[in-house]
């Protein structure tokens, strides 16, 4: 394996440069009572410097995730009886996701047998470049012998638990101790990107593995990995392979964790004021 330690870089802006340029996302995200993490991950997206960011939802939260965020485009989407995404969302989901460069599934969309059906259409779609966080991970963990299936380009973003969770699926030993390791196998067995988050991130796929140094305890706090989700379909959809954009957007999200402790304290941070310390975070970057 590997260790990369240099940290991916976008390319300049050149001067005569459209929206276009900077990449389409997709964000399929929320159900009933959680259209803040849609929302979260649009915002991110926006921030991360995607140039058109489309988000899909459950028709009945639409309005709210619209009025949030007024710079993204909204597609609304069957729900079932508990305000969750439904299988005959199916056909809208692909639709929009073929009209994008990139795209990303879970916060905030619960589990249930629609959204695990809109999992296994995504990712065995050839050619679709896919970041799976929270309840997407969890929807992938009830499909049986899924890596069989996987035809798109995975980034897989899960904390301990869904890590645990995912593990459980493919494997039938017990996951290893070490965080590296375990984040390295997985990826090798399953041909994604993994993303295992925690103290010092660890960005994996089969041959490399990076550390990340950035971050700190204040980003313990709800809609931080929704913020990651965002900033790295973002870095997805301008151009970078998914394993740079996962290193990419592991360092930056964490960055601008450490920017906004040195402006709030750790105890009071919120996902938001991580997302409003992006636009800090890439401009150190840029220097």
């Amino acid at each position: 394996m590997q260790i990369v330690t240099e940290i991916p870089r976008l390319k300049p802006r050149k001067r005569n440069a459209h929206k276009g340029d900077f990449g389409k996302v997709c964000i399929i995200a929320g159900s009933l009572g959680m259209s803040g993490a849609a929302a979260i991950a649009a915002r991110s997206a926006l921030r991360g410097g995607a140039g058109l960011v489309r988000v899909a939802v459950p028709w009945s939260i639409l309005p709210i995730v619209a009025g949030i965020e007024p710079c993204c485009t909204t597609t609304g989407l069957d729900e079932d009886d508990e305000g969750r995404i439904a299988a005959s969302a199916v056909v809208s989901v692909l639709e929009a996701a073929a009209h994008n460069d990139a795209v990303a599934v879970g916060p905030g969309t619960a589990v249930g047998p629609g959204c695990k059906a809109v999992i296994q259409a995504l990712i065995s779609r050839p050619g679709l470049q896919v970041v799976m966080d929270a309840d997407g991970l969890n929807n992938l963990a009830a499909i049986t012998d899924w890596p069989s299936a996987v035809k798109a380009s995975l980034i897989l973003t899960p904390h301990p638990g869904e890590m645990s969770r995912l593990w459980r699926s493919v494997f039938r030993q017990r996951s290893p101790t070490d965080r590296t390791t375990l984040a390295h196998n997985f990826a090798a067995r399953t041909s994604t990107v993994v993303v295992l988050k925690g103290h010092h991130t660890i960005v994996a796929d089969a041959k490399r593995v990076y550390v990340n140094t950035t971050g700190n305890p204040g980003m313990a706090t709800g809609g931080s990995g929704d913020v990651l989700t965002g900033v790295i379909v973002a870095l997805v959809g301008q151009g970078l392979d998914i394993f740079d954009a996962a290193v990419l957007g592991a360092y930056v999200h964490g960055l601008a964790g450490d920017i906004a402790a040195g402006d709030l304290g750790e105890v009071s941070m919120i996902a938001t004021d991580i997302v409003e310390a992006l636009p800090k975070a890439f401009m150190t970057l840029e220097k």
